[in-house]
């Protein structure tokens, strides 16, 4: 019975991510149109893209591969793993003891390699200088990412997400700065991997500023529904992933009841809502920067992660 019950809280935890995914996009895209003193489409308008995306007809280029009718699936696939990965409403899931931070890092950079070939393979203009964008910064994102993961795992002495969200929710984490440098560079790099302002602007389609975009240009039907919903998961995986960290409030037990697991669900709703209006009101108050200054602003990301690294491994006061 005991397996019985994991088993269903595991299952029910990757279908509430795959299920909030696109509402975070809505409630970002309802946010900024509310700011901007617009009406702005309904919260569940990216459902009904995704419905109409998957009634139609798939076209595909004369000239493409196999590797771009699977890259999709294999897109959507690793990026559903590694956002359920993230512990979102409760720890030590039946799953947990795979919920390390290098391998949900390796997970989306499998993501970002199809979905590169992916743009290159029909060789398109726009997929050639999207996939090359996305590669440049990626070489910078990744490196940013790994020494945020390294200051955490000197901070909570484990890279496994379980371990180090116990840590955060202990009495013995206090003030650090150390952790504080951490939460910023891990920000910048989530807006930089999931091509937001001021890296890029989502809802354009100007060539000469697309990166995402860019990429999927080729792509119609079940496969673009399949990329824009392994978007969303990503968006949805990075604001959970700072709110398990940094904000690890309301999360259940592993033998918690169905009480205590319905608090964790909605405190996890909560987390996605503040999360999804914080980044609406950052990108409003925000211009698009030049592409040739994008390596400044996620090497500002490297900086903050190489400092906590340095003053956690130097000093253990800080």
């Amino acid at each position: 019975m005991a397996l019985i019950r994991d088993l269903i809280v595991q299952f029910f935890e990757m279908s509430l991510v795959l299920v909030l995914a696109p509402g975070l996009v809505g409630l970002v895209r309802k946010a900024k149109a509310r700011l901007t003193r617009r009406r702005g489409a309904s919260l569940l308008q990216p459902y009904r893209d995704l419905l109409r995306l998957l009634r139609k007809e798939v076209v595909l280029a004369e000239n493409a591969s196999w590797l771009f009718r699977v890259a999709p699936y294999l897109i959507f696939a690793t990026t559903w793993v590694a956002a359920a990965l993230v512990p979102t409403f409760a720890t030590g899931l039946l799953f947990s003891w795979s919920a390390d931070l290098i391998a949900v890092i390796a997970l989306l950079a499998s993501a970002r390699f199809f979905l590169a070939l992916a743009g290159m393979d029909v060789g398109t203009s726009f997929g050639g200088i999207g996939s090359s964008r996305e590669v440049m910064i990626a070489s910078l994102a990744e490196p940013a990412m790994l020494t945020t993961v390294f200051t955490l795992a000197l901070v909570a002495g484990s890279t496994q997400l379980s371990t180090i969200v116990a840590f955060m929710n202990s009495p013995a984490v206090g003030l650090s700065v150390s952790l504080g440098l951490a939460l910023f560079a891990l920000i910048i790099v989530a807006i930089a991997e999931n091509a937001r302002i001021p890296v890029d602007n989502p809802a354009t389609h100007l060539e000469l500023t697309m990166v995402h975009e860019a990429m999927v240009l080729e792509y119609s039907g079940r496969h673009l529904a399949l990329i824009e919903l392994a978007s969303a998961l990503k968006l949805l995986l990075y604001v959970s992933l700072i709110a398990c960290i940094f904000a690890p409030w309301g999360l259940a037990g592993a033998q918690a009841d169905a009480i205590a697991l319905l608090i964790g669900a909605g405190a996890y709703v909560g987390k996605l809502a503040v999360g999804g209006v914080l980044l609406a009101v950052f990108e409003t108050a925000i211009a698009k920067m030049r592409v040739f200054r994008v390596p400044q602003f996620i090497g500002v990301a490297l900086m903050l992660g190489l400092l906590g690294t340095l003053l956690r491994f130097v000093s253990r006061s800080f």
